[in-house]
C-alpha cells in the first residue's frame, strides 16, 4: 500500500505542528525578549550592548547611502559612531508576530546615555527571526527624535488569528518572497500614477506607523496620516522618487515580511548627469493570509 506522503518530493513543503501557545503568549515572549536585551545593553557600550541581539546576516540602513549587511559590518558602524561609548536602553511600544511564530517585529523609543550624563534620544525599529539561539534581529534601524522624555504608550499587538506550524522548503517560501518583492515594485509604480501621498495611503495598513522625521517626537500612525506626511506639498502625480526591493525576508506563513532597498530620485539634481544612489530603506509588511494583498505596517 502506498501512502500519500510517499509521493512528496524532496523540494516539497514540510510543515511542523503549530506551537501549543496562543498568539498573545507568543508575541508577549518576543516583547519581553526585546526588553531583556535592553536591560543587558544598558550595562555596556553601544556595540557590545546591541551585538548579542543581532542575527549573523542582520541588515541596517545607514550612511553613506548604504545597506550595511552582516553583524560584523553593522557593529563596525556602531563602533565608529560618536556615540560608541554610550550605553543604550529602550522601551518597545508595539510587537507584531507572524502566524508561524518565527518572524516578528518591535519598535519603540531608545536613549543613549554618555558617561558625562549627556543623552541622545532615538526611535528604533527591529524585525526579528527565530533562530536556534532564540529571537534575533534581522533588520534594524534607528532615527533621532527631539530632546525630552517620550510619551510611551503601548500599542495593541499585531497578531495573527491563530498560530500555524512553521514550514520549510524553498519551493514553498520563494513564491511568498517574490510576492513581497512584487508588492514593493507595485507600490512604487502606483506612486508614479497617483502621487507619493496617495500611494502611501493606499498601500498602508490601517495601523501602520512611520518613524517620522527628527522633529517628530513620536511615530506617525495610520496610512492616511503617513500619506499626508510623505506627500508634503506635492500630493499629486507624479512621484518625485521611485524605489525597489533588493532583499526580502518572509515568514513561512506568508503573512509577515520585510523588504530592503533604495529610494531614488526620478531625475538627477541640477548639474548632475545621473540620479544619486538614493536613500536606503526597510519596510515591514503584513497581510491576513498568503492570498491577500500585502500592506506595509511599519517603516
Amino acid at each position: 500500500m502506498s501512502w500519500p506522503w510517499q509521493l512528496l518530493t524532496l523540494a516539497a513543503l514540510v510543515q511542523t505542528a503549530a506551537p501549543a501557545v496562543s498568539p498573545e503568549r507568543a508575541a508577549q515572549a518576543l516583547f519581553l525578549e526585546d526588553q531583556a536585551f535592553s536591560a543587558r545593553a544598558a550595562q555596556v557600550p553601544l556595540a557590545e550592548g546591541l551585538g548579542p541581539m543581532f542575527a549573523d546576516d542582520v541588515i541596517m540602513p545607514g550612511p553613506p547611502a548604504t545597506l550595511h549587511r552582516g553583524r560584523d559590518a553593522v557593529l563596525a558602524v556602531l563602533r565608529a559612531s560618536p556615540d560608541a561609548a554610550a550605553r543604550a536602553s529602550w522601551t518597545p511600544i508595539r510587537v507584531g508576530l507572524a502566524a508561524d511564530a518565527q518572524h516578528g517585529f518591535t519598535f519603540g523609543f531608545m536613549t543613549l546615555t554618555h558617561a558625562d550624563g549627556r543623552t541622545v534620544p532615538l526611535k528604533y525599529m527591529a524585525y526579528w527571526v527565530k533562530t536556534p539561539q532564540g529571537w534575533r534581529v534581522a533588520g534594524y534601524k534607528r532615527a533621532r527624535r527631539p530632546e525630552g522624555d517620550a510619551v510611551v504608550t503601548t500599542m495593541t499587538p499585531h497578531l495573527p488569528p491563530a498560530l500555524v506550524g512553521p514550514r520549510t522548503g524553498t519551493s514553498a517560501i520563494e513564491p511568498l518572497r517574490q510576492s513581497l518583492v512584487a508588492a514593493e515594485r507595485a507600490f512604487s509604480d502606483e506612486a508614479q500614477k497617483v502621487g507619493l501621498g496617495p500611494a502611501f495611503a493606499q498601500f498602508g495598513h490601517a495601523t501602520a506607523v512611520n518613524m517620522g522625521g527628527a522633529a517628530s517626537a513620536g511615530y506617525v500612525v495610520g496610512a492616511e496620516a503617513i500619506g499626508r506626511l510623505v506627500g508634503g506639498e506635492r500630493p499629486g502625480p507624479p512621484s518625485p522618487v521611485e524605489w525597489s526591493c533588493d532583499v526580502a525576508l518572509v515568514a513561512s506563513s506568508g503573512d509577515l515580511g520585510i523588504s530592503f532597498g533604495f529610494i531614488r530620485p526620478n531625475a538627477p539634481p541640477a548639474g548632475a548627469t545621473a540620479p544619486p544612489q538614493g536613500a536606503p530603506f526597510f519596510t515591514i509588511w503584513t497581510r491576513p493570509s498568503a492570498a491577500a494583498p500585502w500592506r506595509y505596517i511599519a517603516e
